[in-house]
């Protein structure tokens, strides 16, 4: 009963199936790398990336945000860019009593990526500050 040629099939498929478990559980073979090729990383620059947060925590500052109380080491700004924040946000208030919302949010990301630009990205911190150990 148990050695007919369908008992035989049934082991040989077996230890055929055991062995490619085996070999493909061993360390020796590298793992298969993805199928399409990963993009790139893009690389942005430390003005653009000035510009980006100072540009986005001023605007949710004038337009009152839920989150535009954090202070600047929540919001992920250096001490120079803290300080081209309120700068922004005082001439994004000027800019909405003459000309409404829609013009100061305007003027933020312009003076945002003029300011960013001419200072290298701002991203000077204060003396006592330290990077994390």
């Amino acid at each position: 009963m148990g050695t007919g040629p369908h008992a035989r099939a049934r082991r040989t498929a077996f230890a055929l199936l055991a062995a490619l478990m085996i070999a493909g559980c061993s360390q020796d073979r590298p793992a298969a790398g993805p199928t399409t090729p990963s993009p790139s990383p893009q690389r942005t620059s430390p003005e653009e990336i000035c510009a980006e947060l100072v540009s986005y925590w001023a605007k949710e500052t004038l337009k009152g945000g839920k989150w535009a109380g954090l202070d600047w080491e929540q919001k992920g700004l250096s001490n120079a860019q803290y300080a081209l924040h309120e700068q922004i946000v005082s001439a994004g208030r000027a800019e909405a009593k003459r000309h409404g919302m829609a013009a100061a949010l305007r003027r933020v990301d312009g003076l945002a990526q003029r300011e960013c630009a001419s200072r290298g990205g701002a991203t000077a911190n204060s003396e006592n500050w330290r990077p994390p150990d």
